[in-house]
């Protein structure tokens, strides 16, 4: 498995200053966005197959175990506020439930009767099932892929391992091969970073795909703290003209929405 080869730049890990420790991680770092751009084809797959969904009705639902599952959760939970769709359109399941968020579970990825139960449950016709393993193993994934038979209008993997289970399984496989991490094994960093680069890929251009942007501006946004209400406000004056006043009287008339305000 290359999630879990040996980097031999790193054999001396332990006797490296901590600047050399530091240079040496970002230049493995450096390399991380080439191999995402080597995986644009199927990329550019996925958007579809998502954007195609949520016109019909339905949506995404990520799947994932560890760092990949906490990714998934992450990038799910913030699809409403920027693009205000409800909360279904975007979802996300991790091996071991929401504790796992924050305290390791690590065996919880090992079931894949509960990544089969837990996607039936999460699953509705016609959605996109998003497995996210970096080693393309984790049985919990490919469990929740293999429940998605009949249901998901499509299948999609993400992870690091060209000849994994999940880049077998998946209908459009995206794989990200970062090679071997500095610490053998910890696929929270090059591989954890492909994967947060590809979720912002997957999610942001099926948005601005469905609309849900005005060009670069978060149209759809929802002003919820004093930040977003400020964002708001510029985007409605630069998009009309309006001095500050005039741009926080629109949007209040408006109930804080910003393409109300707009028109």
């Amino acid at each position: 498995m290359s999630t879990e080869a040996r980097n031999p730049r790193a054999r001396d890990l332990a006797t490296m200053t901590t600047r050399q420790l530091l240079e040496l991680m970002n230049e493995e770092d450096a390399g991380v966005a080439a191999a995402v751009r080597a995986a644009i084809d199927p990329i550019d797959r996925a958007v579809d197959a998502m954007v195609s969904a949520i016109r019909a009705g339905a949506g995404v639902l990520y799947v994932g175990a560890g760092t990949s599952g906490r990714l998934g959760v992450l990038d799910a939970s913030e699809m409403p506020p920027t693009f205000g769709v409800p909360p279904d359109v975007f979802r996300a399941i991790i091996a071991g439930g929401d504790g796992a968020l924050r305290t390791a579970a690590e065996g919880a990825e090992d079931d894949p009767a509960a990544g089969h139960r837990d996607a039936r449950a999460a699953l509705r016709k016609g959605d996109v099932i998003v497995g996210i393993s970096a080693s393309g193993r984790a049985p919990y994934v490919l469990g929740a892929l293999e429940a998605s038979a009949g249901v998901a209008s499509a299948t999609v993997g993400i992870t690091c391992d060209p000849g994994s289970p999940l880049a077998r399984a998946a209908a459009i496989s995206i794989v990200v091969d970062v090679g071997p991490e500095i610490v053998a094994g910890s696929s929270r960093l090059k591989a954890g970073t492909a994967t947060k680069l590809v979720l912002n890929m997957l999610s942001t251009a099926a948005m601005v795909r469905s609309g849900r942007t005005r060009g670069d501006l978060m149209a759809d946004l929802r002003p919820t703290n004093a930040k977003l209400r400020a964002r708001a406000i510029g985007i409605v004056r630069a998009e009309t003209g309006a001095d500050e006043a005039e741009a926080r009287r629109r949007l209040e008339r408006a109930g804080w929405d910003v393409r109300r305000a707009l028109q």
